[in-house]
């Protein structure tokens, strides 16, 4: 899978990050098989890039290559859990430093047959990809109601929705240059959160050690008021992340409303690693209060703890009563 993994890092280096001739520095472990072929992939793509192995420095000696970094430079995080270099979240010291950052965290939670859809799920068209999420984006901000449509039931949202974020690698305008990949994603949610009611189908969620659980039979999930009231027939591993959010925030807030792109993930095609499976084509909502892109009167970022993603089994989604996706695609021109 070499070859495919390098045709997919220069498209994303050109076409999203529009890196040329500045300096380049890959900070990588070699403690994953993941992390491993990404960084072989990266020797072919960054030809003229700096690399070093974090395990085998010192953080202060790290730090050091990346404060030699102009601005405008690139540095690559190949990650197989998170490097432990400050205190708060490297990524955004790197921004602040006015640097490129392409981000791939939690390899080690891969498994080795995961790998090829990893690979796959890198894959940048910003000519399909940009147009579809400018498109859903459009209907979302107009929607006066959304329908999930599942097996269990529908799931509707009272609109107005928040103005939805794109993580469409279009940096173009935007504050920072570059994220976490893979990469496809919109994502809004109520300005009301008590406008979602109804029952929705859910054949996947994230475990307390935010791997992915996904199961073969779906089951349905109760909301009344923006709230999880009921999971009949859940597993018990999901339903002591209920317990977990209710001991801690007292509700289970249903937020985030966010729509996947990357056509690499889907039902049946998953990676362990819920963060990444995040940006399969298809709906995901968030468990919790945490949300820390929508602030919302009444929560305070301090105090929530709990953002927990869970994947709707579909027939279809209906935006002001018009089909935007279905039979696993999207229906916008």
């Amino acid at each position: 899978m070499l070859p495919t993994l390098v045709q997919n890092l220069s498209d994303l280096l050109h076409h999203a990050l529009e890196h040329g001739t500045e300096a380049a520095l890959v900070l990588h472990d070699g403690r994953s098989p993941l992390a491993r072929l990404l960084v072989e992939g990266y020797r072919s793509a960054l030809p003229g890039a700096g690399f070093l192995d974090v395990d085998a420095h010192p953080a202060g000696q790290v730090l050091s290559r990346v404060e030699a970094l102009p601005a405008g430079s690139l540095v690559v995080l190949v990650q197989s859990t998170r490097f432990d270099l400050q205190r708060h979240r490297f990524r955004l010291t790197l921004f602040q430093r006015g640097l490129k950052v392409v981000e791939h965290p939690h390899l080690g939670r891969m498994q080795e047959d995961e790998l090829g859809t990893y690979v796959d799920a890198l894959a940048y068209d910003p000519e399909a990809i940009r147009p579809l999420g400018l498109a859903v984006k459009a209907r979302l901000d107009a929607a006066e109601r959304v329908s999930l449509v599942s097996a269990a039931g529908v799931l509707s949202y009272a609109g107005p929705l928040e103005a939805a974020k794109l993580n469409l690698g279009d940096y173009r305008g935007a504050r920072h240059v570059g994220g976490q990949f893979p990469i496809g994603e919109v994502i809004t949610e109520p300005v009301d959160l008590a406008g979602c009611s109804g029952r929705v189908s859910i054949h996947a969620y994230g475990e307390a050690d935010f791997t992915l659980c996904s199961l073969p039979d779906p089951f349905p999930l109760v909301v009344e008021g923006g709230q999880v009231a009921a999971a009949p027939g859940a597993p018990p591993g999901f339903q002591a992340v209920l317990d977990a959010i209710r001991a801690a925030e007292g509700v289970v807030w249903v937020r985030e409303l966010g729509f996947g792109l990357n056509r690499a993930f889907s039902r049946t095609r998953t990676v362990t690693d819920v963060g990444t499976y995040e940006r399969v084509c298809g709906v995901h909502l968030s468990l919790g209060a945490k949300h820390p892109i929508f602030l919302k009167a009444g929560f305070d970022p301090r105090q929530t703890r709990f953002h927990v993603d869970v994947f709707c089994d579909l027939e279809r989604v209906e935006v002001d009563s018009e089909p935007v996706w279905a039979a696993g695609a999207y229906r916008v021109p």
